[in-house]
């Protein structure tokens, strides 16, 4: 059953994923208001679209550094709210530990898997992008089969996060997140795909 469940809800994020792509190209046609250019739009734009490897730490339990990656899509700008941009973010974090006891060893292996909403705050300096988000996330956890004491489980888990890009290159941004996942402080650097 839980397997069935996340196949399903696997398919309903790719599906939203491909409808939001599917529109950028329409939307990314329309003219531009008169005098913008090109340069003016560097930085986090409504049709941003980018994906990148980050290193966690401070892992829950005794991980002091997990492995992940993170995507996110822009898909509107909403005037009434500072122009802001909401965009989807996924974002996947690794790590595993071992607790060792007089007589045994075993190992914990931890995945979370997270999608937020994120809201992006516009700042004069389009070198800089902060944003916060809300959304869900599970836990996929492995416990060895050999221990009876190992009671953790996998779980749905709020995520509040917070975070910032510095773009270093118009294609390329220095990227840092706090908030629930694998890790307490998230770091690494994103990759524009499209904008």
């Amino acid at each position: 059953m839980r397997r069935l469940t996340w196949v399903v809800c696997a398919v309903s994020v790719v599906g939203i994923l491909e409808l939001l792509v599917g529109a950028l190209p329409a939307s990314a046609q329309t003219p531009s208001k008169a005098g913008a250019s090109t340069a003016s739009e560097e930085g986090y734009t409504a049709h941003y679209v980018d994906v990148g490897p980050v290193i966690g730490l401070g892992a829950i339990g005794g991980a002091g550094v997990s492995i992940g990656g993170r995507f996110e899509l822009a898909f509107k700008q909403i005037p009434n709210w500072a122009n802001g941009i909401l965009s989807i973010g996924v974002a996947v974090d690794h790590y595993s530990y071992n607790d060792i006891f007089p007589g045994f060893s075993y190992g914990y292996s931890y995945t979370p898997i997270g999608v937020t909403v994120n809201y992006h705050y516009p700042l004069m300096n389009r070198k800089l992008d902060p944003f916060g988000g809300v959304g869900l996330g599970d836990y996929i956890v492995t416990t060895p089969s050999n221990c009876a004491l190992c009671s953790y489980n996998s779980g749905v888990y709020p995520i509040f996060r917070a975070g910032i890009r510095y773009f270093w290159q118009p294609n390329l941004a220095l990227y840092a997140d706090v908030g629930s996942g694998a890790g307490a402080l998230h770091v690494g650097v994103m990759f524009k795909i499209k904008s």
